[in-house]
């Protein structure tokens, strides 16, 4: 993975069709999307469960490109390794998780992927001031994580005194929650260049009619880089 502050388009499968996973992924690549977004929800951290490791191995042969794993789990470390083998390139887990989000952070290294950390809501950018050394990614949530489809949560006070911490560090904002059109262009403009779409992407489309996927994807993305033009 090469570094860049270029927009990108990250699909959360969380709203694609849980009977056709592979072929969703496939579709949405094909589509122009450029990371594909799966959120891992445990039932404890967050209400809600969704996939494990055996479900990213499985869908991992049909992603061309990045697969960027977002745990909502805890504990965390348990399961870095199980992640990573399954094929994760970006293992993301949130600060609030645990006490000890230093190791956790140094584990995913260690386990060979990038290292994303994130941020709920009510947690403020400063709380992540020491740790930006050792990230790939800080992903800041724009809904309580738990369920796809909720409403977007204006963040962009935070995503600008992250981008200002980051600096000149090749790490990616990435943002996740409510994002579609009308709020892409809020959080580029902050300073995101990751923007992770659920319904906004799979609405009205499906496998058999991938061509909506791409109006979709190609919506959000002109509206983010309408900002720069």
């Amino acid at each position: 993975m090469s570094f860049d502050r270029k927009i990108k388009i990250a699909p959360s499968i969380l709203s694609a069709d849980f009977a056709n996973f592979g072929a969703e992924c496939e579709a949405i690549e094909a589509q122009g999307c450029d990371w594909v977004h799966v959120d891992v929800m445990d039932g404890h951290f967050v209400p809600n469960i969704t996939f494990g490791p055996a479900t990213c191995a499985a869908i991992r042969p049909h992603i061309k490109g990045v697969m960027d794993v977002h745990l909502m789990i805890a504990p965390v470390d348990p399961y870095i390794e199980a992640f990573a083998h399954a094929g994760a390139d970006i293992l993301t887990a949130h600060l609030e998780a645990g006490p000890h989000v230093h190791r956790t952070l140094q584990a995913i290294r260690g386990a060979g992927a990038k290292a994303g950390l994130a941020l709920n809501p009510g947690t403020p950018a400063e709380a992540a001031a020491e740790l930006l050394d050792m990230v790939d990614l800080v992903c800041v949530m724009t809904v309580n994580p738990g369920f796809g489809g909720q409403k977007f949560l204006d963040m962009t006070a935070k995503i600008r005194r992250l981008r200002a911490m980051i600096g000149d560090r090749p790490v990616h904002i990435e943002i996740d929650g409510g994002v579609d059109p009308g709020t892409a262009p809020l959080v580029a403009r902050a300073g995101a260049d990751v923007l992770v779409a659920g319904s906004a992407v799979f609405k009205s489309g499906s496998v058999a009619s991938p061509e909506v996927y791409g109006r979709n994807i190609r919506a959000i993305r002109e509206a983010a880089e309408g900002v720069y033009a």
